[in-house]
């Protein structure tokens, strides 16, 4: 029976792979000017050190300066923050114990949202560069909301599900306030703060790439690390603590491992919403709740579904493109609406 199961687990994580880079192949691939995906894997490969010289032709120079330049790039930032949204959402599950936590849901990327806007609006006061500004302003918002939020929902050591949500919702309204009135004053930043607001990847470099790796790397490295705490979280915190775990301890670092994920994706796309709520959700109908599986297939997923959603934001009104958070909005908000009614029951 064992054997079974890790040979059924062992293929779905071979077909999760083989998803992410078909994906990563499409969204370098489709664009004003078509590139095979031979020639695109070619480009790629000639790029790794040891292997130029035996791709190092079959390809348009021209093709490669778009893929290595703008599209590879783009792709790879995608990939990313869907992996830090997932994995966020993942934790924030975990830790609630409800399915209907995630950064967006409960106001945490609105709080990094406000802190990135308030990076570029000091930007004009003080000399504070965007590379470092806007990553920590994010973090610092995303963890200061959070904390609000759990603190406000918390009844008798627990957080419901409704007035978790109740909690964020109120959040969100005062963040929106914040942000708006930071509209007023932006001035001639009314763009740039318009981008964090909506979310996408339009124009993002590999600079963005660099700014994201050190926060996505220190959180999803926490997260992994507390994958056997998570799972005795989901028992109750009393539960946990017979098990012998620090439970204040371990929940402090995971929200920041969480809010700091969260903060890193915000920064480098802006607002984001519902692969947190989505991705995990979905995964955990597949694998079940044991985090040692179903963080690294949440990574996997989160990756797909938002290189996909990329895809689709730039094709669906092609040669315009769509902001990447329209489309989540469009597929989570009937997710949430769902898990809503499921969960009437015990809300009321």
């Amino acid at each position: 029976m064992t054997n079974s199961y890790s040979m059924k687990r062992s293929i779905i994580f071979t077909l999760l792979i083989m998803v992410l880079l078909i994906s990563v192949v499409l969204g370098i691939g489709i664009g004003a000017i078509s590139i095979p995906p031979s020639e695109i894997v070619r480009i790629l490969l000639s790029h790794v050190p040891g292997l130029q010289y035996y791709f190092a032709k079959g390809w348009a120079p021209e093709h490669a300066t778009i893929v290595l330049t703008m599209r590879f790039p783009r792709v790879l930032l995608a990939a990313l923050v869907g992996t830090g949204l997932a994995l966020a959402g993942t934790v924030f599950q975990g830790l609630f114990r409800n399915p209907m936590a995630d950064p967006y849901v409960i106001g945490v990327s609105s709080g990094a949202a406000l802190g990135a806007v308030g990076s570029i609006l000091l930007q004009s006061v003080v000399d504070i560069p965007l590379r470092y500004g806007i990553p920590a302003f994010a973090f610092v918002f995303a963890i200061i909301t959070i904390l609000l939020v759990y603190n406000l929902a918390r009844v008798g050591g627990k957080a419901p599900v409704m007035n978790l949500i109740l909690a964020g919702v109120a959040v969100n309204s005062v963040i929106s306030a914040l942000v708006s009135l930071c509209m007023f004053f932006s001035g001639n930043q009314l763009h740039q703060v318009l981008f964090w607001l909506m979310g996408g990847f339009s124009g993002r470099g590999m600079d963005y790439v660099y700014i994201f790796i050190p926060y996505g790397v220190v959180g999803t490295a926490i997260i992994f690390v507390y994958a056997r705490e998570l799972n005795a979280m989901l028992l109750g915190e009393e539960a946990a603590e017979h098990l012998g775990v620090e439970v204040e301890r371990v929940k402090r670092r995971l929200l920041i491992a969480a809010a700091l994920l969260t903060g890193a994706c915000v920064a480098v796309s802006g607002m984001i919403g519902f692969v947190g709520l989505v991705i995990p959700h979905i995964v955990r109908m597949i694998f079940g709740p044991d985090h040692r599986t179903l963080l690294p297939a949440v990574a996997l997923v989160g990756a797909s579904f938002l290189l996909l959603a990329d895809i689709l934001a730039r094709v669906i009104i092609a040669p315009g493109e769509l902001p990447v958070g329209i489309v989540t909005a469009l597929v989570g908000g009937p997710f949430f609406i769902y898990l809503l009614r499921r969960q009437k029951s015990t809300m009321f």
